[in-house]
């Protein structure tokens, strides 16, 4: 991995080389757009870093990010930095209690609002006494507004360097359960996944959609300490509504996303063109050139030259139906305490049903019970105020214990077979692995999620959430009674692959959809087990009694 400039050393450089070189781009509502050059977004972060030094704030503060992704979201991290201060991000979908939690435990001095839906439920997490900014987009709330702070401040007239061992970030994660941890990072630790950039050969005329949550590490990494390190420019998404046309406005050239939605992409293309008509079409020489480029001109997607999925895994027929369409998914694997630089796939390198091989500088390893081990350039500096956790997040040889099982195969790919913690045990005394189960019934088109649960039953079993392909086919006629049929087979073929101690009982599809606004997804779309089945736990027995292969419930 090459050695990488300090985020601050770079952006005072395009400010100075590329001042009028559009940057972000933001949409403001009703077709409106505001576009940022370098000078642009520069001097509004040199008049916020001004007001936060007006603030007389102990140095090395911290300072709430309560947010979603905007434009002005890197101008004020970038205006806190330059300030000497840490920033702490909040995701902006959590609940009042964990907003409470996290500016607490972090002592954060000042909070600064922006666009956030719902804020009203949310608000009763912040104290009274916290002192707030407002930047544009925020709800209607009391605190020192955006455009005020810009004209009765000056820009900051020094560029003030921080070190690389200096604190920049803590970022709050729990994970798929438990009470919030404060993951810190240095100006150290986030440089070092410029490793991503050298893989990819990302340059200033590359172009990015922002819309996975800044305030998890992997969009961090991607999106903003990429933009901070080479340059490119940066859309934001303005809602799930306009996503598409938030897309096809960017028309990236590198485009990340979670298995999600890639699933959302393919049952959307799916539903309007069946798959047999879309394999006739692709299997036609002339005609596989133009279909393939409408489908994805249509998604936003046609100018995109590397894709990337990650925080879960993905089906492997889903990466091999984007590939005839042209377009190479390349898998990542990463965690918040290495700021996502651990594996990645390679262009042209794919292999199905791996991670790839460790980024440059990256080191790893099996340990006990098959935990996956990997010490990064990118490893935290440990858990805020936590030393025993920080303690045992490492190995004595500066490993960070993953609590990921997984295999490195002969070619030093790894391939992730679960979660130490997620192993369960049936009655019979045998140990299940959910996540390999999940990844194969989520290989039918018809299905979105998949939790496999069944701790103490005699078999497990499986929860699933039906794909808008699969909800539109139940209002069609006989439709219930075809997909039932075939998800019955579905299963019967994964049983048949599966030992026996891990075959599944009954499959049961559930009619709401599995969020992060409900509780059931953590903000970068994983499975929140426990709450999953403390929400179905009364009908489990139930459905045990029932013995029906396919449960509609």
């Amino acid at each position: 991995m090459s050695s990488s400039p300090l985020q601050l050393e770079s952006l005072y450089s395009f400010e100075k080389t590329r001042p009028q070189v559009r940057w972000l781009t933001q949409p403001m509502g009703n077709g409106v757009v505001k576009e940022f050059t370098f000078a642009e977004a520069m001097g509004e972060a040199r008049r916020l870093a001004t007001y936060f030094e007006s603030l007389g704030l102990p140095p090395k503060s911290n300072i709430a990010l309560f947010s979603k992704n905007t434009a002005w979201w890197l101008i004020t991290d970038i205006a806190i930095w330059m300030s000497g201060h840490v920033t702490v991000p909040l995701y902006p979908t959590l609940t009042p209690d964990t907003i409470g939690q996290i500016l607490d435990h972090s002592g954060s001095r000042l909070i600064v609002i922006g666009k956030l839906d719902g804020f009203a439920a949310m608000e009763p997490g912040i104290p009274a006494s916290l002192p707030r900014v407002l930047t544009p987009l925020a709800p209607s709330t009391r605190g020192e507004a955006w455009d005020a702070i810009m004209k009765a401040n000056a820009p900051m007239q020094a560029s003030p360097t921080r070190p690389a061992d200096d604190l920049a970030t803590i970022i709050y994660t729990s994970g798929t359960t438990g009470v919030p941890k404060g993951v810190m990072h240095t100006f150290g630790t986030m440089c070092a996944s410029r490793g991503f950039m050298d893989q990819l050969r990302v340059t200033t005329e590359d172009r990015m959609l922002s819309y996975l949550p800044l305030s998890h590490v992997f969009e961090r990494t991607i999106v903003e300490t990429g933009t901070f390190c080479v340059g490119y420019q940066v859309f934001f998404a303005e809602s799930l509504e306009t996503f598409v046309k938030d897309l096809q406005r960017a028309r990236p050239t590198l485009f990340v996303s979670v298995p999600r939605l890639w699933l959302k992409f393919q049952a959307g293309v799916l539903d309007k063109m069946p798959p047999k008509k879309l394999n006739r079409l692709l299997s036609i020489p002339i005609l596989s050139g133009i279909v393939k480029r409408k489908i994805l001109t249509g998604l936003g997607l046609d100018q995109v030259r590397f894709a990337g999925s990650g925080s879960a895994p993905i089906p492997g027929p889903v990466i091999d139906w984007y590939r005839r369409l042209g377009l190479e998914l390349l898998e990542g694997y990463g965690m918040s305490e290495n700021f996502s630089y651990s594996h990645m796939t390679r262009p042209g390198q794919v292999k199905v049903g791996t991670v790839g091989a460790p980024q440059p500088g990256v080191q790893h390893r099996i340990g006990d019970g098959g935990e996956i081990l990997v010490k990064s350039p990118c490893n935290t500096i440990g858990y805020y105020k936590q030393p025993e956790l920080t303690k045992d997040l490492f190995t004595d040889d500066g490993f960070v214990k993953t609590g990921d099982q997984g295999e490195i195969d002969v070619s030093g790919n790894l391939r992730i077979t679960g979660r130490v913690k997620e192993l369960f045990k049936t009655s019979k005394g045998k140990y299940v692995a959910p996540a390999p189960i999940e990844n194969r019934l989520l290989t039918h088109p018809d299905l979105e999620q998949a939790m496999v649960a069944g701790a103490n039953q005699g078999q497990p079993f499986a929860l699933a959430v039906l794909s808008l392909k699969g909800k539109n086919r139940l209002t069609a006629g006989d439709g219930r009674a075809q997909l039932e049929a075939e998800l019955k087979a579905h299963v019967d073929d994964i049983n048949a692959k599966l030992d026996s101690h891990e075959q599944l009982e009954t499959l049961v599809v559930v009619s709401d959809e599995w969020t992060t606004e409900n509780g059931l997804l953590t903000p970068t779309m994983k499975l929140k087990r426990s709450a999953i089945e403390k929400k179905y736990g009364g009908s489990v027995e139930g459905w045990y009694r029932a013995k029906a292969a396919v449960i509609w419930a």
